[in-house]
């Protein structure tokens, strides 16, 4: 199976713009991959990239082996895409919006499609132009995985569904992964949602990749600790580079950090405190890795 995406100091410029700065990535088969990343960090512009519908200005972009910006009939058959807008035709109902993709598909499952409509309670009556805004999304999302696409790339799918739905829709999604082995890559802002589906993070800050790694390195690299002072103050901010974030007085600080259990045993030692350790989930983690810079300590 070839590499489903392959990066290169892949660089996309708007005039004096720069969305995309030298960014290098590789998207393994079969893992499913949060891309995550402020507004305008360039997670968007990526994904179009890599689908073709807009061409590097510098560097490369290989997808599914071939260059993005030459993909033919048969590598697009194998791609599942949803914009974050959901264009779709909206004078069409929704059984020929279904009919007319399914028509330009040589993969399409009519029997997967039936199960997907069901599952998302999409009446195939309504007119598109009627539909709310979760319901478009929903729409969008049978019509980038019923042709069980091998690189399913997903753009903000779930920002105008309901709790319950994004659960469904994510777990869907993630079918697709358990069951063909597909490649997922799925850019959110609901950080919640991200964790509980994908294996790897790849995290975007202005055009630059910031974090590249799994899940489980990022929560076993990044923690809290909750220090106490012992005979001495604590002092108004520490100098270790692993600290990113203080915030405390003299007799106990919350630190944000980026060590594991020998750093931690080495600060121990060093300033005669007391730590405790804290894990993080994604959503704390994330401020900590989306800007290379090191945050401004707070006495």
């Amino acid at each position: 199976m070839s590499t489903p995406i392959e990066a290169r100091d892949l660089t996309r410029r708007f005039g004096e713009t720069v969305a995309l700065a030298g960014v290098d990535w590789t998207a393994t088969a079969g893992t499913a991959i949060g891309l995550v990343g402020r507004n305008g960090s360039g997670k968007s512009t990526l994904l179009r990239v890599v689908t073709g519908l807009l061409l590097p200005s510098g560097g490369s972009c290989r997808t599914l082996g071939w260059p993005a910006g030459e993909l033919r009939a048969d590598e697009l058959a194998r791609i599942g895409y949803v914009d974050q807008e959901a264009e779709l035709l909206d004078w069409l109902s929704v059984e020929q919006q279904v009919r007319y993709v399914a028509a330009m598909q040589p993969r399409w499952d009519r029997q997967h499609e039936r199960r997907l409509c069901d599952a998302l309670e999409l009446d195939p009556r309504r007119t598109v132009g009627e539909l709310s805004k979760g319901m478009r999304q929903r729409l969008a999302v049978v019509l980038a995985l019923a042709h069980r696409p091998e690189l399913l790339l997903l753009d903000e799918p779930v920002s105008g569904i309901d709790p319950a739905a994004r659960a469904l829709v994510l777990e869907l999604c993630l079918e697709r992964v358990i069951q063909d082995g597909a490649t997922l890559v799925i850019s959110s802002h609901v950080l919640h949602d991200v964790e509980r589906v994908v294996d790897r993070l790849l995290c975007l800050d202005e055009g630059r990749v910031t974090a590249d790694a799994s899940i489980d390195e990022l929560k076993e690299g990044y923690a809290e600790w909750i220090v106490t002072s012992g005979p001495r103050e604590l002092p108004a901010a520490f100098p270790e580079p692993f600290v990113l974030r203080h915030e405390g007085n003299g007799r106990h600080a919350r630190l944000a950090v980026r060590a594991g259990e020998q750093e931690l045993r080495a600060f121990r030692e060093r300033h005669g405190v007391t730590v405790e350790r804290r894990s993080l989930d994604l959503e704390r983690i994330f401020p900590l890795i989306s800007s290379g810079a090191r945050a401004e300590e707070r006495p």
